[in-house]
């Protein structure tokens, strides 16, 4: 190896709540001659990242701009409503937008929803932050809808959540710059999509699916040693069994008497 060269790598962004330690663990599995780095960015700035190609791929909030961006949906998120654990609301397991219209309702500035209209009423001031939110729910300021797996990210003590089930939705996806199609995006796609490591689709190493395909081809046996040379001659043969056994024995004439 020359100096010139660079040990390849495969640099995956993700948002909050996501959690790409599973597929991180199966990669280093299939592929641990290339280390893959994580990076946890706001879901604001994960698409800009993603643009300047200082991420292979990332772990997105949709939407994302698909103009420039491939897209593959993940998983559909839980939406909750984080309160305080003596408020009202958590004598419900479940509750609806409907429910939080008398409430104070904190709409931080990196809400991943896309609100047409926040439920309730709105904070004095919009925090900065998801994280900032929560604090102020902590404070008693007012009540904050988000995808679970931020309730749990921030989770306190003295907070606890409740389904929204009719309230807006966000879904992660695998994305990445459509231009920038590689092989190790390809191998991170199988990944994900649960490929196993010698799926057709998935890539594999030319060494292996030689052997696969040798192995493949010694096992193999012809099939026309297992039947009969031709439909003819094997009705031919079970003609001529059916007639043996069904012949009658040849009469016998009475013995001659000897004078």
């Amino acid at each position: 190896m020359t100096g010139s060269e660079e040990t390849p790598s495969f640099r995956l962004a993700y948002v909050p709540g996501a959690t790409p330690a599973k597929w991180a663990r199966i990669w280093n599995e299939r592929l641990p001659g290339i280390p893959l780095t994580l990076h946890q960015v706001p879901a604001a700035e994960v698409s800009g990242l993603l643009r300047a190609g200082e991420a292979d791929a990332g772990l997105v909030r949709l939407p994302v701009d698909r103009a420039f961006l491939s897209a593959i949906p993940l998983y559909t998120e839980t939406t909750v409503v984080v309160v305080p654990k003596d408020h009202v609301i958590t004598a419900a397991e479940e509750v609806t937008v409907a429910d939080l219209a008398d409430e104070v309702l904190c709409h931080p500035l990196d809400d991943v929803f896309d609100w047409d209209a926040p439920p309730g009423e709105p904070a004095f001031e919009r925090p900065a932050t998801t994280e900032d939110a929560v604090e102020l729910v902590a404070a008693g300021v007012g009540l904050l809808v988000v995808p679970q797996s931020l309730a749990r990210l921030y989770h306190r003590r003295d907070l606890t959540y409740r389904t929204l089930v009719d309230g807006p939705e966000s879904t992660v996806a695998l994305s990445w710059p459509e231009a920038a199609t590689t092989d190790l995006v390809e191998d991170f796609i199988g990944i994900v999509r649960g490929r196993t490591v010698n799926s057709t689709r998935g890539r594999q190493p030319a060494q292996a699916s030689r052997s696969a395909q040798g192995s493949q081809g010694s096992q193999e046996k012809p099939k026309r040693s297992q039947k009969p040379a031709s439909a003819k001659a094997a009705q031919s043969r079970t003609g001529g069994a059916k007639r043996t056994q069904s012949a009658k024995p040849a009469k016998r004439g009475k013995p001659r008497r000897r004078s």
